[in-house]
């Protein structure tokens, strides 16, 4: 009876539980970019599966021209503001050759190599204008720790670009 009342509506049962997860409603709202001074940076990877400042994950990564899409990312954790993680996104693409131009709009990165995070190997670079807020059960998958002194090398280069925009 219950599958014909939802045909009769136009949904079915695998799209009814799709949108029905409390979860998945949860992780749609996202808070926006973290804005507040420079956050307390933390080094802090455990082996534990759960995700941690100083390990790259993947996670889905809001636009910021509209953050209600989004686009699953690698990201470095870099602290926490409870209940959310703070993460820098990171690219694979080279801002190196334009970084006047990037940081005439604000924009900084920082390189930080290659790692587990990529299988294509690539080299990243992170984001040091913007900062995520993630819900933690968003988290997709780890990707690596990262290197601590790579790790304090992004923390002076946070120290010396961040400033929200």
């Amino acid at each position: 009876m219950l599958a014909r009342v939802l045909r009769m509506l136009g949904g079915g049962g695998r799209a009814a539980r799709r949108t029905s997860a409390p979860h998945r409603a949860e992780a749609a709202a996202y808070p926006g970019d973290y804005m507040g001074p420079l956050p307390r940076i933390t080094y802090s990877p455990n082996a534990d599966g759960r995700p941690d400042p100083g390990e790259v994950v993947w996670a889905p990564v809001p636009y910021q021209e509209d953050s209600s899409r989004s686009k699953d990312r690698p990201v470095l954790l870099i602290g926490r503001a409870d209940p959310w993680l703070l993460a820098l996104p990171l690219t694979s693409q080279d801002h190196d050759r334009d970084a006047a131009q990037e940081a005439s709009e604000g924009r900084y990165w920082i390189d930080v190599g290659s790692g587990a995070w990529d299988h294509r190997g690539r080299a990243s670079e992170a984001a040091l204008h913007r900062i995520l807020r993630l819900d933690p059960h968003t988290i997709r998958r780890e990707g690596a720790v990262l290197d601590r002194e790579v790790f304090e090398q992004v923390r002076a280069a946070l120290e010396q670009h961040y400033g929200p925009g």
